[in-house]
């Protein structure tokens, strides 16, 4: 079974709350680990890898923290999460050509071989813009439905 990692998910929510700050400006990772439920500790290890990567920039000082390097829009889930996974393959035998000694003769070969092109392209036609707008939309209708 393919399943992200929790360091995956957590970058994700992190640079997804990045994304959703109005003026972009630095947000601490308390304030950013606080809002996700997750551990400052792991989040700001992560954020150093994601910094390390290059996808977030760290500000210091008092009123320091972290901001996105690109516009939300530049940004797809797909780079996130191989910068903290690595390479994202559905199964070992697209690791690589000859990977899998059954690569010409397995027909459910051709059907990973394929998942995986529509998996990746779909990651990396997602960006963070995108994922903003829903993530306020969702939010508005959660607010909605707790009103009445």
């Amino acid at each position: 079974m393919f399943r992200l990692s929790k360091a995956a998910d957590y970058s994700i929510r992190g640079i997804l709350h990045l994304a959703m700050k109005p003026n972009g400006g630095p947000t601490d990772v308390g304030e950013i680990a606080k809002a996700q439920g997750v551990s400052t500790a792991y989040l700001a290890k992560l954020f150093q890898t994601l910094a390390k990567k290059g996808h977030i920039r760290s500000i210091r000082g008092f009123e320091g923290g972290f901001v996105l390097v690109k516009r939300p829009s530049e940004i797809n889930l797909y780079e996130i999460i191989e910068a903290v996974e690595g390479p994202i393959f559905l199964n070992d035998c697209l690791i690589h050509s000859g990977f899998c000694v059954r690569d010409e003769l397995c027909p459910v070969h051709d059907v990973w071989k394929d998942a995986q092109q529509r998996f990746l392209e779909h990651l990396k036609g997602t960006t963070f813009e995108s994922l903003a707008k829903a993530s306020k939309v969702k939010r508005a209708r959660a607010a909605k439905r707790r009103q009445t």
